[in-house]
């Protein structure tokens, strides 16, 4: 049985995702609502129900609908989203009269090479506190949209029409980079052979899309990968492929010291290599003149910094 003394435990995120379903009729088109894969979306919904400790949809029908329980608590859950957004802005505005302060998310790859530079540029002024998040894709988007954080910094295929881009939301290209296979030296010569080991990304994750749409295919079967190990994680990744677990690629910005020191190599003269453009990317809606101001001095920045850490190869040259 549903309570009302539910909400007291119940988040904010959690209210969203089960009205994008009532509202979308379906589990496929409520994870498109909230900027989410189908599959992202479907774990988000049985975490809620695990954290609740009852069942919010009736899976034995298809399309999976919601149960009649819950869908009574529906104005409920809209007045209870209104409040908590409410308040959620005024505390945002009352602690921003105490302190100036900004949060941002970065793609997990990118908070490692990227981060210091942003916080050093945010925190300029003596007076603006920062506040660095790091999460996949999907949640970097979540996070945009409930406005957990001011903006994010993303990887995106060049020249794609990227999902997140549209009206909802102001994008800016910072500069590029480039996802390299790469391995130690001791395993390089492995990567002329027919069959090489491989860690791999998970299929849900951008990275794993990535590989699985672009570069796997570029073989034409001329080479074929063995994986030996997966994790979503490129700093996980990283430390495999030192280990001499196996290949991996990897953005060129995250291992650049360890190509330079000759710990690792690159092989994308024999492998494919996959561009990618660096995005800073925030809510149209939220744009306020201070906003405005941190949105454009950044932006600079941003670009003055990948083109000063950029080589020929993340910026339009070969990848050969």
């Amino acid at each position: 049985m549903y309570h009302i003394c539910y909400a007291e435990n119940m988040q904010l995120d959690w209210i969203e995702d089960i009205l994008a379903v009532i509202d979308t009729g379906s589990l496929a088109r409520a994870a498109e609502r909230r900027f989410l894969t189908q599959s992202a979306f479907t774990r988000r919904v049985r975490s809620i129900e695990e954290r609740i400790g009852a069942p919010l949809f009736d899976r034995t029908r298809k399309p999976v609908t919601i149960l009649p329980g819950v869908k009574a608590l529906e104005p409920e859950m809209r007045d209870l989203s209104v409040r908590l957004h409410k308040l959620r802005r005024a505390l945002k505005s009352s602690g921003d009269q105490a302190e100036k302060s900004m949060s941002f998310v970065c793609q997990h790859a990118l908070t490692a090479t990227v981060s210091p530079e942003v916080v050093s540029a945010l925190t300029a002024d003596g007076e603006t506190s920062v506040r660095v998040q790091s999460g996949n894709r999907d949640e970097c988007l979540m996070r945009l949209v409930s406005r957990d954080v001011d903006f994010a910094i993303m990887y995106a295929m060049p020249n794609s029409i990227s999902p997140e881009i549209g009206s909802a939301f102001d994008a800016v290209t910072l500069g590029a980079d480039l996802l390299v296979p790469v391995c130690t030296p001791g395993l390089k010569d492995k990567a002329r052979s027919k069959f090489i080991p491989t860690i791999d990304y998970p299929p849900e994750v951008f990275f794993g899309q990535v590989v699985a749409r672009t570069i796997i295919p570029s073989m034409s079967g001329r080479v074929s990968t063995q994986p030996v190990a997966e994790t979503a994680l490129t700093l996980a990744m990283l430390q495999l492929v030192l280990n001499d677990i196996g290949f991996a690629w990897l953005p060129r910005s995250l291992i650049s010291g360890q190509l330079a020191q000759g710990l690792l190599n690159r092989v994308d003269d024999v492998l494919p290599a996959q561009p990618l453009t660096i995005r800073l990317i925030r809510l149209s809606e939220l744009k306020t003149e201070q906003n405005e101001l941190v949105w454009q001095n950044l932006g600079r920045q941003l670009k003055q910094f990948f083109r000063q850490t950029g080589d020929d190869t993340t910026f339009g040259g070969s990848s050969n």
